[in-house]
Formats: C-alpha cells, structure tokens, sequence
C-alpha cells in the first residue's frame, strides 16, 4: 500500500464519520478505533516517519487548534510541572515523613524514577498514536480487547477527578488559614473549593491559548517561591534532623513512594494536548522529561528542608500545613504566608492543566463511543470540548465536597498506578511500532506494581474502611462501562 492510497483509505474514512462524529473530521488515529484489525494493520504498515507525516497534514482540518493557538514548549512544560506540583507535595508530605523518616527525599526520588520511566513510554506511544486521547489511545491499539481501553478510560476520568478534588481540598485549606481561619469554618472551606473549580472552568472554556499563558504564569510564580523556599531554608537545615538516615528502614522509603505517587500524576496529560502544541515530534518527549525533572529536583529540595528543619513528629501533628510549618524556624510569619500563596498557585495550576487534559480524553472517549456522546460536543470556532469541561468540573465539585480526604488520596495514588502499569504493559506490547528498549517500559511496570500492592497493604493495615470504598468505587467504575458499552467482559473485535 503506497502513501497514495493510503491517503484516499483516510480521506475515504473521514468523509464517512464527518456526519457520524461532534466537530467534524476526525484525526488518522480516531478513524482507525472504527475499522478492522487488518485495515488498521495495513494503515499501520508503512513507518512511523509516514504516519506522522499523513498525521500532521490532517491537522490543517478544523478538529484541530488554528495556528495562533498552538501550545509553545515551555507552556506544554509548565502544563505538566502545573499538573504535578499540585496538592501533592502540601497535602501528602507529613505521609512520606511517618514512612520514611529521615529518608522522605529519597522516597520521592523514588516515585520520580517510576514516573520519568512511565514518562519515556508516553513519550514514544504519543509520537505513534497522536490523539487528544492519550492514555486511552493507548490502550485501545495495545489490547484486543476494547472493555480494557474502556475501562482504563472510565478509571482515569474517575482519577483525574479525585486528584482535582484532592487540589481544591487544599486550595480550600491553605485559602482559609490565610484568611484567619483555624479550621472550623467549614463553609469557607467549601466555598473556596467549588470557586477554584469555577474559576478554571471559565479560563478552560475561554480558549487554549488562555489556558497555556496563565499556566505558564502560574507555575513560574509557585517555582519561584518553592526555589526560594528550598535555597534559604537549605542554610537551616539541623544535620541531627536527617541522620541516621534510613531511621525507619528501607521499606518505609518504598512505603512513602507508594503513598505519595499522587503528587507525580500530571506529566501524563501532555499527550493529551499533543494536537495543540507546536511541532509535536521536537517537543512532547522533551516536554515530558524536563517536567519530570523539574518536578523530582522541587520535591527532593523541599522535602530535605521540611525534614532538616523540623521534627517528624511536628510535621505530622501539622500534615495539612507540613510547609508552612517548616517555613517558620527561618522565614517565620512571612515564611507561612509565603508557602501558603504557594499552596494557592499550585493547586490552581494543577486543577487548569487537569481540567484542559480531562475533557480533551472525555471528548476522544466519546468519538469512541466509550462515553456518552455528550462528552464530544465542542465549540466550531475553537474545538473546545465545553459540555465535557462543565460535567467534569460539577462531578468534581460535589466529590471534593462529600468525600473523605483520606479516600481521596488513596483513591488517586492507587488509579494511576495502575494505569501507569498499563501504560508500560502497552508500551511493551506495541515495542515494534514505537521503538525503543523493552527493559525500560518493564521497569516502570514493575516498580508500578510493586508500589501499589505496598499501598494495598497499607491500607489494609492502617485504613480497611478506606480501602473498602477504593473497592466499591473500581467496581461501580467496571459495572458502568460493561452496562454502557454493551459488550462481553472480553469480547475481541471480528
């Protein structure tokens, strides 16, 4: 099959799904969900240099941004370093503390080796597969069987919005402290959590290019202070606060991994926006690693500062304010209101590149027929996916309004790690497309696996309530996408 006939497969397929599909022709990647193994196996046959390029002409058609809104590189980075410094490292650093003792930094450093290996096997999928789909992209080219790209897809919606509840939980605490509140105004609370969920609906509906400036702006703001936050605390640190330094052993720093993984979730939605950022081949591989890094050096500094300054035991008595605390033996007021506004500009970076990859994956889900047609309708004149953007932010509002926090955290650490699993299962499975050393996607399988069954028994031990609700939700997730899809557990495609 030359490149010919090949376009005139494409052209053929687009103008049948033009009428069938919300917001006009669809990309290469979209139209091959709809056709049969061998037709998808001889589209598939010419290199990855020949689909790319077909790719890329197809994104002169309107299912993709204009010109002037493409993401540039250093949006896409702070998209991905805005989606992991989040409500992560505020919310879930006094866990690692009670697991690694002295050791936390190397607990995150642990959970940053299992995300930059998860991250080279998104890189290289995203190349191949361009689609505002992702994760669930993914998994439909990987397995036969379309219930597990279903329901991977169903379970990383479900996460996105325990990560973004987990956000605005934060946003909602350190907001009301900073307001002089001492944690019994409820209502402040939860009234700061649904206005952050509010306010990036509206910059998310606005336009993409809005959302990349102001993300960019965001997290240049929150690198500044936590930086400055690092390097001044850095001259303060007690060296009897870090040695001996693995004091609870070795298997609490892979327990305080496997708690804060959370923190690390984001840098996965960059191939999401693959089909609005600027050249796609140069910059997604470069745009995933350098958030990567730059997240692990954040979290590895910062942490050495809280552990160095302050006792395990006070961090821990002042989990939701771990930071701030820390700040006060060498910045003291000043140093609480600096690491709070740094709370507020990350958990609202986190919830607007969140919120932008989210609706883009319920949107392909839907072109799929995976998801309610309504997740696809977007606007004609910028391509957003605005019916997607407004269920998700409501299902978010009242989650983070009725759930457990505890549930919450667990609940997202727990999803991506599986799904992380799968990412590097599928890598491994589709090596002879994408390329690559097979030891690398094996490893961040592993290392996902093993974190999560260390969370499961955790949980067990500490938390069998939690737990039990973390079961309860995975299977209302898999019971819904059976009943919607229609279809066996494992049926194949004929």
């Amino acid at each position: 099959m030359n490149r010919h006939s090949m376009d005139c497969v494409i052209s053929m397929l687009s103008s049948r799904l033009k009428t069938a599909l919300p917001g006009g022709t669809p990309t290469l990647p979209e139209c091959l969900f709809f056709v049969q193994p061998e037709t998808r196996a001889m589209l598939r046959c010419l290199s990855t240099t020949s689909l790319i390029c077909t790719n890329q002409q197809t994104m002169k058609n309107k299912h993709l941004a204009p010109n002037n809104e493409k993401l540039t590189l250093m949006e896409v980075i702070a998209m991905g370093i805005g989606g992991m410094v989040g409500g992560g490292i505020f919310s879930v650093l006094g866990l690692a503390i009670a697991q690694a003792g002295h050791a936390a930094p190397f607990a995150f450093a642990l959970g940053g080796c299992i995300a930059l290996l998860t991250g080279l096997s998104y890189a290289r999928l995203g190349l191949v597969f361009q689609s505002s789909g992702g994760s669930f992209t993914f998994l439909e080219h990987a397995f036969s069987s379309p219930n597990i790209a279903a329901m991977g897809g169903w379970l990383l919606l479900v996460g996105y919005v325990s990560t973004m509840a987990l956000y605005a939980y934060t946003f909602g605490v350190y907001g009301s402290a900073m307001l002089g509140d001492d944690g019994s105004n409820i209502a402040m609370h939860h009234l700061l959590e649904s206005l952050i969920l509010l306010t990036f609906l509206g910059v998310n509906l606005y336009g993409i290019k809005a959302s990349g400036t102001s993300e960019l702006l965001i997290v240049t703001v929150k690198m500044i202070i936590l930086f400055l936050f690092a390097l001044i605390g850095l001259f303060y640190i007690k060296t009897d606060h870090l040695l001996p330094l693995f004091n609870q052993g070795y298997s609490g720093v892979i327990m305080g991994a496997a708690l804060i993984f959370v923190a690390y979730e984001g840098f996965e939605l960059i191939p999401n926006a693959i089909n609005e950022m600027e050249n796609p081949q140069r910059n997604l591989k470069p745009a995933i690693v350098w958030s990567i890094v730059i997240t692990i050096s954040i979290y590895v500094l910062v942490s050495i500062v809280a552990v160095g300054n302050l006792l395990p035991k006070e961090i821990i008595q002042y989990k939701e304010y771990a930071l701030a605390i820390a700040a006060k033996p060498f910045l003291g007021q000043a140093g609480f209101l600096l690491i709070g506004l740094a709370a507020l500009f990350s958990t609202a970076s986190a919830i607007n590149a969140t919120l932008f990859g989210t609706a883009r994956l319920g949107m392909v889900m839907a072109t799929d027929k995976a998801l309610p047609s309504a997740f696809g309708f977007r606007r004609k004149q910028n391509n957003i996916p605005w019916l997607s953007l407004i269920i998700i932010t409501t299902v978010t509002i009242v989650f983070v309004n009725l759930a457990n926090l505890t549930i919450i955290s667990s609940f997202a650490s727990s999803t991506f790690l599986l799904i992380f699993a799968l990412i590097n299962l599928s890598a491994c499975r589709l090596r002879q497309k994408i390329g690559g050393r097979i030891w690398l996607p094996m490893s961040g399988l592993l290392l996902s696996l093993m974190s999560w069954v260390v969370l499961v028994v955790y949980l067990w031990q500490t938390n069998p309530h939690g737990l039990y609700w973390i079961g309860l939700i995975y299977l209302t997730v898999i019971t819904a996408e059976l009943v919607f899809s229609k279809r066996g557990l494992f049926r194949r495609h004929r």
